[in-house]
């Protein structure tokens, strides 16, 4: 873990004044929600990494993005915290070549996640609104095995 307490040191000066360093924000995440609390699948530790977690929530939420919490969406949902995510991931033992069924999309996080370490995750929201923008999510972020 000393790599990633380098990295974030220098990250933290990298960071324009007052504005959020949403990468050593997620680096932070990792050290001090996952790992500690033994997760310890290298890839769901990368990929919690990667994705990003402020861009799944609304605007005046983005500030506790990376914080362990549930944090509100809209529409009376809510996205998981961090630790959540990775455990559901980490218990999947995924390989790369899964093709997963996710009942619940909300914003798209566990998605995304999911995304990152199977081969197509096919999803279902039933709020509409909810649905409309984890598509439009999906589509700027790039994901192209995400079916909703």
């Amino acid at each position: 873990m000393r790599r990633a307490s380098i990295i974030l040191f220098v990250l933290s000066f990298a960071t324009a004044f007052g504005e959020i360093d949403y990468a050593a924000e997620r680096l932070r995440m990792v050290r001090e929600q996952l790992i500690v609390r033994d997760i310890k699948d290298e890839s769901v530790l990368d990929v919690m990494s990667l994705v990003e977690r402020h861009r799944f929530v609304t605007e005046t939420m983005k500030e506790y993005a990376y914080d362990d919490m549930v944090i509100t969406i809209g529409e009376g949902e809510t996205l998981a915290q961090p630790y959540s995510v990775a455990l559901i991931a980490q218990l999947l033992e995924l390989k790369g070549k899964e093709k997963i069924l996710e009942v619940g999309t909300g914003s798209g996080y566990q998605t995304a996640v999911l995304a990152e370490l199977a081969k197509e995750v096919y999803t279902i929201e039933s709020v509409g609104a909810l649905k409309i923008e984890a598509e439009e999510r999906f589509e700027a972020l790039g994901y192209k095995n995400i079916r909703i």
